[in-house]
């Protein structure tokens, strides 16, 4: 046995295996494997390039950041300085000056008290009339330590004249009013109480003892009228610290260069860009993972909801990640050889491989998740230079390829159609990638253009080229019949074909009429007509071993059944069908068109043999008469077997018209049904009432009436 029949056999024998396992569980374990194998294939590309560096080192080469990242300490020591730049708010008060005039008049009002006591009290001492005013001005004096006048300026104050100490007092509150009306600060203290000290000389005559307690009022009164305003100040030293914005290292700035010394701040830049060898984050691995979780639980969905038989979705399952995983491989190539062109090398990839064999092996729906998945992933593990997330121009690129070939591209798959289809992918590529060059703003050299044009066309055409050249392995592999396999089944020029046309002239002909009915007749409840049709083609090629014995292959008249015992041409025509079976099976044909020709009769009474042997007196039983089945177990099986039987049947009515058609496929189909050759499909009663519409009108067109010619 050859090597590839060998794994033709082992193919065959694990989808035998397949068919014991259940769905949901199989979809489990392809999911949590895939996952964890898509989770390795892409987090290399994930990380950033690190080194092994030191402070107060060479730097080996220049170094980028990976990413934007804000420089905190930086930072904040900006905003710090911003905040003490800010001077003081200062404010006018003028209570200052009411506060000191206040002060004022208290110690004359004070000195007044003391002499008005001593005129009550005769003989009041020196001594005592002191005491008594230090008494009264000792609570002002704590509160303000600036007015502590001496025992003398106090005695001066008790022995003055009260004319003079009125004068004085007011005086004084005038000139302390005007010089505090005015707003300075602290740093102009001695300029005003230079000129408060200067007003007090000239504004009157004065004792020298009452001028020396004048100036040492008037100059300790005169205090700075604007204040700090604490809460203006604040806001300021805020709005200075937020007007600072935050210092970032940005994506691709140049921490240090070749050869450069790496000090202090470059090796803390270093240190918060995560470049550093002895750094490890876990944001990257929680970033890839989240995303492989979220992928597989969109394909989870999809196949779950797939409205579809068991034993197909498996095989899609399994076909499906063998796709996505050859491109995910294919974008890991890609990336290990980016960054030695100066160009992306990622526009060669081939955009719209993965959705056109998805579509043509599976459906457009399913084509339509790979298109979202494989440009996602695109946007990861195609990353050129130094982008940390998502390459973007890379993904639309694949996004948009990938849209475009799924909807250019016809359900049945031939190869023009692909080789179309590619072009069509090539012509949105290159539209893309003139966007992508206008957006970008940059010179570009005309080698660089002439890639980019040539990339874009490339990466079209291998698309196609690629789905044509891996096609019939997924349908070996995989023993699929993908709609492209069954046109080129239906080619005239097959060999089988051929052999039928030659061997037998009259059941290729009769073939031909079924097909015919049978793609109708599915088409119509949404069955797979292609099927129907090339399947009505090699259904009877089992009447080749025998042709003589089927009465369409007959000629003059001689039927060779006649000179055969009933049980003799009833295993002559029974044969057939499992002679076409073996005969398919020998040139490995599809297993579904060896379904059809083992099927197609199903358990059927051999009527005709079966009634002349009981008139011949032999005592048989009916299941005697019957082929061995099993009966259809597809739709498509079904509506072959009323085609065959009213093809046959309309064809050996002398005079068939639309009344006499009805009547007979009517009959046919009760027979049919009556008999259960339909219990093990899926074939209801509505889409059978549907399938003799569409039959009866089908021949009608065939069989419909003809003039006459004048001879």
């Amino acid at each position: 046995m050859s090597r590839g029949a060998r794994n033709l056999a082992d193919l065959k024998g694990l989808f035998s295996q397949m068919r014991k396992v259940k769905f949901t569980f199989l979809l489990l374990v392809v999911i949590s494997l895939s996952s964890i194998l898509l989770f390795v294939l892409m987090y290399g590309n994930s990380t950033n390039e690190t080194y092994e560096i030191s402070a107060y080192e060479i730097s080996p080469k220049t170094i980028r950041s990976p990413k934007t990242i804000e420089d905190t300490e930086k930072t904040e020591l900006e905003r710090v300085r911003a905040e003490q730049a800010v001077p003081a708010s200062y404010r006018f008060s003028e209570d200052i000056m009411k506060n000191r005039q206040a002060i004022i008049s208290s110690i004359f009002t004070a000195v007044s008290e003391v002499k008005m006591e001593e005129n009550k009290e005769t003989g009041m001492t020196a001594g005592k009339k002191l005491k008594l005013l230090r008494g009264k001005l000792e609570g002002l004096e704590k509160e303000q330590s600036f007015l502590r006048l001496s025992d003398d300026q106090l005695k001066q104050l008790l022995t003055s004249d009260q004319t003079e100490i009125d004068n004085l007092h007011e005086q004084l509150l005038t000139i302390i009013g005007e010089e505090l009306s005015k707003p300075f600060k602290a740093d102009q203290l001695s300029t005003h109480r230079y000129e408060v000290e200067r007003q007090i000389r000239q504004s009157s005559i004065l004792p020298s003892g009452l001028l020396d307690v004048a100036l040492s009022l008037g100059r300790t009164a005169v205090v700075e009228t604007e204040v700090i305003d604490e809460e203006l100040t604040e806001k300021n030293k805020a709005d200075a610290r937020e007007s600072i914005e935050p210092i970032r290292i940005l994506q691709g700035q140049v921490i240090v260069r070749e050869g450069q010394l790496i000090d202090r701040d470059i090796y803390q830049q270093l240190k918060l860009s995560g470049v550093l060898t002895n750094q490890s984050s876990i944001k990257p691995i929680l970033g890839i993972g989240l995303f492989v979780l979220f992928i597989s639980s969109l394909i989870g969905i999809h196949f779950s909801t797939w409205s579809e038989n068991n034993q197909f979705k498996k095989k899609a399952v399994l076909m499906f990640y063998v796709i996505i995983f050859a491109v995910v491989v294919l974008m890991k190539i890609i990336s290990y050889i980016d960054n030695e062109f100066d160009v992306q090398i990622a526009f060669l990839f081939p955009t719209a491989l993965a959705p056109m064999l998805i579509k043509l092996l599976i459906n457009e729906r399913t084509a339509i998740l790979s298109v979202i998945i494989t440009a996602a992933t695109a946007g990861i593990m195609l990353q050129e230079g130094i982008a940390a997330i998502l390459q973007m121009e890379v993904a639309l690129y694949i996004l948009f390829g990938g849209i475009v070939s799924i909807y250019v591209l016809s359900a049945h798959g031939r190869r023009s159609t692909i080789l179309q289809s590619s072009l069509a992918v090539a012509a949105s590529n290159t539209i893309f990638i003139i966007f992508y060059l206008l957006m970008t703003q940059t010179s570009y050299t005309l080698p660089e253009l002439t890639f980019y044009a040539v990339a874009a066309i490339s990466s079209g055409v291998l698309s196609g080229a690629l789905t044509i050249g891996l096609l019939p392995f997924f349908e070996s592999g995989f023993q699929l019949l993908s709609n492209m396999r069954l046109v080129e089944l239906s080619n005239p020029n097959h060999p089988l074909l051929k052999k039928i046309l030659v061997e037998t002239p009259g059941t290729y002909h009769h073939s031909v009429m079924v097909a015919n009915l049978a793609d109708a007749a599915c088409e119509s409840i949404g069955a797979n007509g292609l099927l129907a049709r090339v399947g009505s083609y090699y259904h009877d090629i089992g009447k080749t071993v025998h042709p003589g014995f089927f009465i369409e292959n007959q000629h003059a008249g001689q039927n060779l059944h006649d000179s055969l015992p009933p049980e003799k041409s009833r295993d002559m025509i029974i044969a057939h069908a499992e002679d076409g079976a073996k005969i398919l099976e020998k040139h490995h044909m599809p297993a579904e068109l060896i379904a059809i020709a083992r099927q197609h009769h199903g358990t059927s009474l051999l009527k005709f043999f079966y009634v002349k042997a009981k008139e011949q007196g032999s005592d048989v039983a009916e299941d005697q008469f019957r082929y061995p089945g099993p009966k259809p177990q597809t739709k498509e099986i079904a509506v072959i077997m009323i085609a065959d039987s009213v093809e046959a049947a309309v064809r050996s009515m002398k005079e068939p018209t639309p009344d006499k058609i009805a009547a007979l496929v009517e009959a046919i189909v009760r027979s049919k049904v009556e008999d259960d050759q339909f219990e093990e499909c899926e074939l209801s009663m509505k889409e059978i009432k549907q399938v003799k519409k569409v039959i009866c009108e089908t021949l009608n067109g065939i069989f419909h009436n003809r003039i006459e010619y004048p001879d």
